[in-house]
């Protein structure tokens, strides 16, 4: 521990991209932090949900970060702002979630002392697309985790690849179930029989390459040729400075088209699930998507890659169906294969999904690995 610094106890840091994340992802462990006892720092970069931050009872600190940003000099200065909020803050422990913060709070944290917990909700395009920045951040990731208690992983394969990489050790790492979701705020609806109006299909998801929008877009429009009343909506935010970002301007050229509905982005997306009949993720890799354990939880059927993270919530035949990664052609044959299906078999798949949820990913498992985690 550096000299004259003195932490305090149950006082902890939680330190993501933006504070959305934080409401978003989070808000069942501030929350049941806060019920024990612990106060919470809650440090991301503003975005307009800092007061919703602060409504769950946690300190809204506001950090200077950049998440898609690849500057050295950035980055050096997260590092020093993270020193400074510690110093400031004196926590006993740290919460890690999102790259930026698992790496640079984590080594703020280990010079100061700091005990230090990361979730690595999803490895990101470093790792999907394998290049010099996928070596840059494993060899940051090594170094960040080495002193971290406790590395939770959102799905098998990435715990996996850290180890056999040798960027966590197998004591360190535990799979826990995503970001968690409460059943009991998502009430299903009846699924539509394609006599009572136009099927739905819904990509929920920010606007990025990398979850398979241009994908989705692509198998749309060979669709439409033999499904030609089906609607395609896509509900989520622009990629912003995200490299694999999708230009706003091109998702409204596909609206101009008729191939797609997009709804912008939303706080809720109950009322959007309702009305959709089948959600689809093509994703080219993930952590556990929330996405999914929300459509589950809706009981909607669900298509999605053959990739980790999506196949840990979607069975084939069972909850969803699964397609090929990067293949709008397999993804067209899938969605084709949905639509051919009888109410009654995409009504069974989408109440085996929400009994999965029910089963495997309730919040209350994340929180619980979390207080055990820190007492």
């Amino acid at each position: 521990m550096t000299p004259g610094v003195t932490l305090l106890p149950r006082t902890l840091v939680i330190g993501a991209n933006c504070a959305w994340n934080i409401v978003n992802f989070r808000k069942p462990i501030v929350e049941a932090l806060v019920a024990n006892g612990w106060r919470v720092v809650a440090a991301a970069p503003p975005d307009g949900h800092e007061a919703r931050v602060a409504e769950l009872g946690a300190e809204y600190v506001p950090i200077d970060m950049k998440p898609g940003s690849a500057s050295p000099w950035q980055d050096i200065r997260l590092f020093f702002a993270y020193l400074s909020l510690f110093r400031q803050s004196r926590p006993c422990a740290f919460l890690g979630f999102t790259i930026k913060p698992n790496i640079y709070g984590s080594m703020a944290a280990r010079l100061l002392g700091i005990r230090t917990i990361n979730n690595i909700s999803g490895l990101g395009t470093a790792f999907i697309r394998p290049g010099l920045l996928s070596r840059v951040v494993s060899g940051l990731y090594r170094l960040a985790l080495a002193r971290s208690s406790k590395v939770f992983f959102q799905n098998r394969h990435d715990r996996d690849l850290f180890i056999r990489q040798g960027l966590v050790r197998t004591a360190q790492a535990q799979v826990i179930p995503g970001s968690g979701i409460d059943p009991s705020h998502f009430v299903p609806a009846p699924i539509r029989d394609l006599g009572n109006g136009p099927f739905r299909f819904l990509f929920i998801g920010r606007l990025l390459r990398d979850k398979g929008l241009v994908e989705y877009a692509d198998a749309a429009r060979t669709l439409r040729s033999v499904w030609p009343e089906v609607e395609f909506g896509i509900l989520g935010s622009a990629g912003s400075d995200n490299p694999t970002a999708v230009p706003i301007s091109e998702v409204k050229r596909w609206q101009r088209e008729g191939i797609v509905n997009w709804f912008g982005e939303t706080d809720d997306v109950r009322p959007f699930l309702a009305q959709a009949d089948c959600i689809v993720l093509p994703s080219y890799r993930e952590g556990l998507p929330r996405s999914l354990l929300e459509a589950a939880a809706s009981a909607r059927p669900m298509i999605a890659t053959d990739v980790p993270g999506c196949n840990d919530v979607v069975e084939p035949g069972v909850t969803g169906m699964l397609c090929g990664a990067r293949s709008a052609t397999s993804l067209a044959a899938v969605m084709d294969q949905m639509l051919r299906m009888s109410r009654d078999e995409r009504t069974a798949m989408g109440d085996r999904a929400r009994s999965k949820v029910e089963r495997e990913f309730d919040q209350s498992l994340v929180v619980k690995a979390y207080l055990e985690a820190l007492e």
